[in-house]
């Protein structure tokens, strides 16, 4: 006779993952400023991932080394920050704001239709088009980034203060309690 497992839906697992991955987080060595900021640059360049094509994956490690951040902790924030569906739920508005910034009208290609058989001909005009089509949204997405960035740094460093001081004072109580056992 096999062991049940339970089954979970959709939403379930979500919240599974996203508990498992911030009882992590809180776990991690390092300290406060080093875990808070890794989560902070990790949650932070999730935003950039749509509108980069995921090329912000090469730059993750060296941000996250330079700025003296944990890495364990950018990943979880990275995790974290895709579970939200925040970026995708994001990109009109960032679009919009990218739009506010940058309110020249980018036509390189004069609209040319994507097409692979053209790209590998030679003929890069529509891939241009692409790219410079998402120069709002990358805009709007960096400005979003490092908001959250921001606040997800004051958060994950307050959450992380308030759970050493609890399992420290747990430690504490079960010391005390066993001091106070009497000997038999």
């Amino acid at each position: 006779m096999g062991i049940k497992h339970k089954k979970y839906n959709f939403f379930q697992k979500i919240g599974r993952t996203f508990k498992f991955n911030f009882v992590k987080l809180l776990r991690s060595p390092g300290g406060a400023k080093k875990v808070s900021l890794g989560f902070a640059i990790g949650f932070g360049l999730e935003m950039l991932v749509i509108s980069t094509a995921s090329l912000i994956y090469i730059l993750f490690v060296p941000i996250v080394r330079l700025a003296k951040g944990s890495l364990p902790a950018s990943i979880i924030g990275n995790v974290i920050g895709k579970l939200t569906f925040l970026p995708v739920i994001l990109l009109p508005f960032a679009r919009k704001i990218g739009k506010i910034i940058f309110p020249m009208k980018v036509n390189v290609a004069h609209g040319t239709p994507f097409s692979f058989q053209n790209l590998m001909h030679g003929d890069f005009h529509s891939l241009l088009s692409i790219l410079h089509g998402g120069v709002h949204v990358l805009i709007g997405m960096t400005i979003f980034g490092i908001v959250f960035g921001i606040i997800a740094y004051f958060i994950v460093h307050y959450l992380y203060e308030k759970e050493k001081t609890r399992r420290l004072n747990k430690r504490r109580n079960k010391e005390s309690q066993r001091k106070n056992m009497p000997i038999t």
